[in-house]
């Protein structure tokens, strides 16, 4: 169980922001009660890069100097400023989602920030070195097509996890290949609610030791999905709204972006509309990934072999994986409920 804590801790948590600087084309100078599923993104791309640089090993608590660097300028990457040192900050996000017709103020679903996310990640990669060797794939159809994420991934050379981590700590990119890649991959598990076939399913993909992570929820209440325990979801919750943190300043408070309080949420009420992450840092780790999708069988997604372009995926199977609602995003008005019902968490 300790075990479990520090691991928990070490996630980095993003939440309801106040007091920042107004967003563009808006009056906002807060996300409280529209940007919960633009935070629950900013968590799972930041476990992505926490993987990348760190290691999927690396705990918070003992985090070596070096390492704490590296830490700290993962969290300024989403610092609540309109800035190219801030290129994953909510400002960021919103300015990318207005060419798909969003902006300030509006509800975003999963499948709509997994876009987002990918098309963050492309832009800054042109200002900040360090991010050039991740990318993300992001599936359409419920379908992850290997050939195009090894073509993403690049060829394998002598660069390693040390390398990556020498680069972001000495401020230069010397090792651009092969890329460490995020595999996003919306779903819908239901109709209205979440069909109880799939429980099994989403504690077999939380399972996965590439797997970074959910952003769902429950209706029009988004959260980041992390664990699972017995017949409840274990999640970090963005519903907390805090002052924003100027991450300019060169030793800016860490404390408000790890949350030391678990909570838990049945699997009956999770929203059937959500994104599933995954990282993988080489193109051998991208092969363990497909195949052990393939031996579990998972019924949410299937992995083909070819290249999207080159594949027509039978409707019926698109039927029978929930995928041909395009993925519709949540209707109606931007706020949502914010009713504190769900389970907090009891260490065993």
């Amino acid at each position: 169980m300790e075990g479990f804590k520090q691991d928990f801790v070490s996630r980095i948590w993003f939440t309801y922001r106040r007091e920042f600087p107004t967003l563009a084309g808006s009056a906002y100078t807060t996300d409280c009660g529209w940007g919960c599923m633009l935070r629950s993104g900013q968590m799972m791309l930041a476990q992505a890069l926490v993987c990348h640089f760190l290691g999927r090993a690396w705990r918070w608590q003992n985090s070596s100097p070096r390492n704490e660097l590296i830490h700290r300028t993962i969290v300024r990457w989403f610092g609540d400023l309109s800035s190219k040192s801030t290129p994953f900050s909510l400002h960021r996000l919103v300015g990318i989602g207005e060419s798909s017709g969003k902006k300030a103020g509006d509800w975003y679903g999963p499948a709509s920030v997994a876009h987002i996310i990918k098309q963050s990640l492309e832009v800054c990669a042109k200002d900040e070195p360090l991010l050039s060797d991740i990318c993300v794939y992001v599936a359409q159809d419920c379908t992850v097509y290997k050939k195009d994420v090894l073509s993403l991934c690049g060829q394998e050379d002598d660069c390693d996890s040390n390398n990556v981590r020498s680069t972001v700590a000495s401020s230069r990119s010397t090792c651009l290949r092969p890329k460490g890649i995020i595999v996003l991959v919306p779903v819908r598990l239901g109709g209205e609610i979440l069909n109880p076939i799939y429980f099994k399913c989403v504690q077999a993909i939380l399972s996965n030791e590439h797997c970074i992570g959910i952003i769902g929820g429950r209706p029009r209440h988004s959260l980041y999905f992390v664990g699972w325990q017995e017949d409840k979801l274990i999640h970090l919750d963005p519903h907390y709204c805090q002052e924003a943190v100027d991450v300019r300043s060169p030793n800016f408070p860490l404390q408000s972006f790890h949350c030391m309080s678990p909570r838990k949420l049945s699997f009956s009420r999770m929203d059937p509309s959500c994104t599933i992450g995954f990282y993988c840092r080489t193109r051998a780790d991208v092969s363990r990934f497909l195949a052990s999708c393939n031996e579990a069988d998972y019924p949410v997604f299937v992995v083909a072999e070819n290249s999207e372009q080159h594949h027509v995926l039978p409707y019926g199977l698109v039927q029978s994986l929930g995928c041909d609602q395009s993925f519709a995003e949540y209707a109606g008005e931007a706020q949502q409920s914010e009713d504190e019902d769900y389970e907090e968490f009891v260490f065993l």
